[in-house]
């Protein structure tokens, strides 16, 4: 056994090496519960390195440049590449880099929104990083494809028309650098990348926005959801301790419609402990409330006693304990004003709009009037189950608050009765909390 696992540990180093200096390239489309959706853009961020890129359509693809012993970011010289223009949108002129890898034939197209063909050029141009200038005319709305080596790519470039009876022109501005930087990297539509980073990877559409938290192995497609207020596809119900939640997608998310009601009932005296069998509190020390409000856990044993960001804890099996970036994404996704990846989220106490109300279950049965802001208009059903802390329960009817599975920090949220907005703040191992789940 010791022989097997050595051999296995080889052939992963073996494989992790041979990836340094490759690249991933990741491509975008949008649907809808089975219907196609068209993306707009697609914003993807490496939230462990920094650097971001925009990518427009028609062009939704990324390359991931693997980063490691190597530092192949500095010393590969980048395959064919097309950068979006800057500014954009814009009024009389913009900017647009394109990088070769060797000296070639580019072919350089401009069109308009009906497929006219508006401007060409054939140029031979050196290895490296080139900028471009373009001049607009009196369209709205442009596409630049360029051509080369049997490689194609368009970028859409966004114009308010300012002078009049100009015409279209696009010309050579001279060679930047022969080989990209980090920086330069990211406007070629290119991000620095080690296996394991994560990426929040967000999709724009005339419907909304939809995000998901990915961490790539290889290329592939990456399929963004905006289905939200049913079912998720294909996983309608989850059976989990001989009790049948229902689920709800909210975009790129599918959650447990209920809060978690796994375990067995200790009264308030009681301490939750490591003992093999999940433990909860009901409100009150009711167990008719726990069937309708859920369990309140304490972190640890929500967690299973395990430190873990983004761990199982007591949710079924291929679901997870929401970590804070699963909640970020969601309160984005909801908000009528502050968007996913806005950086109100990563702010602590009362943040956003209405994610809050959006979120809430509406009425005054369960919620205490006025119950501020309450839509439910994504299924998401927040329940004021309140919360347990000192031997003793609050907050019933008041305040729901959902714990995440980010450690150390052990974020929770907070809805309340008489806001429309969502607290997000720091938590502690003494205090229980309702628990929510979400798809791995």
């Amino acid at each position: 056994m010791k022989t097997l696992k050595i051999i296995l540990s080889t052939i992963a180093i073996m494989l992790s090496f041979s990836l340094i200096g490759q690249n991933i390239e990741l491509s975008f489309t949008g649907d809808n519960n089975g219907q196609p959706i068209v993306l707009d853009s697609v914003l993807v961020k490496n939230i462990n390195q920094g650097g971001e890129v925009m990518l427009y359509s028609p062009d939704l693809t990324i390359v991931l440049v693997l980063t490691g012993i190597n530092d192949a970011i500095n010393e590969a010289n980048p395959t064919f590449s097309l950068s979006q223009n800057y500014p954009n949108p814009f009024t009389n002129q913009t900017s647009v880099q394109l990088h070769v890898p060797g000296t070639n034939l580019v072919k350089l197209v401009v069109s308009n929104l009906l497929g006219q063909t508006l401007l060409t050029s054939n140029k031979v141009i050196d290895a490296g990083t080139h900028s471009f200038s373009f001049t607009p005319g009196k369209e709205k709305c442009y596409f630049l494809t360029a051509s080369c080596g049997g490689h194609t790519k368009t970028i859409k470039m966004l114009c308010n028309p300012g002078k009049t009876g100009q015409n279209v022109s696009l010309s050579h501005a001279g060679q930047t650098v022969p080989f990209p930087s980090y920086k330069s990297l990211q406007l070629l539509g290119e991000l620095p990348f080690e296996l394991g980073d994560e990426l929040l990877m967000i999709g724009y559409s005339e419907m909304g926005e939809s995000g998901m938290v990915q961490s790539p192995k290889m290329s592939q497609e990456y399929i963004m959801q905006f289905a939200t207020n049913i079912p998720c596809p294909g996983a309608e119900t989850v059976v989990w301790d001989e009790q049948t939640y229902n689920t709800i997608q909210i975009f790129g998310q599918c959650w447990i419609k209920e809060n978690m009601n796994v375990g067995i009932m200790i009264t308030s005296g009681l301490p939750q402990t490591n003992n093999d069998t999940i433990e909860k509190y009901c409100f009150e020390n009711n167990e008719d409330l726990c069937d309708l409000l859920g369990g309140l856990y304490k972190w640890n044993e929500m967690m299973q006693y395990a430190n873990e960001t983004a761990g199982q804890g007591i949710c079924p099996d291929g679901w997870h304990v929401p970590d804070d970036l699963n909640w970020q994404i969601l309160e984005g996704a909801v908000d009528s004003e502050y968007g996913i990846g806005d950086l109100v989220w990563e702010n602590n106490a009362w943040r956003g709009s209405d994610a809050g109300g959006s979120l809430k279950q509406t009425g005054t049965t369960l919620w205490v009037s006025p119950n501020t802001g309450a839509t439910d208009a994504f299924g998401f059903k927040a329940l004021p189950a309140g919360y347990f802390v000192q031997n003793a329960f609050w907050g019933g009817g008041y305040k729901a608050y959902f714990w995440s599975s980010q450690y150390p920090q052990k974020y929770f949220r907070n809805m309340d009765y008489n806001q429309s907005n969502i607290r997000r703040n720091l938590g502690d191992y003494q205090t229980s909390f309702s628990v929510r789940c979400i798809k791995d």
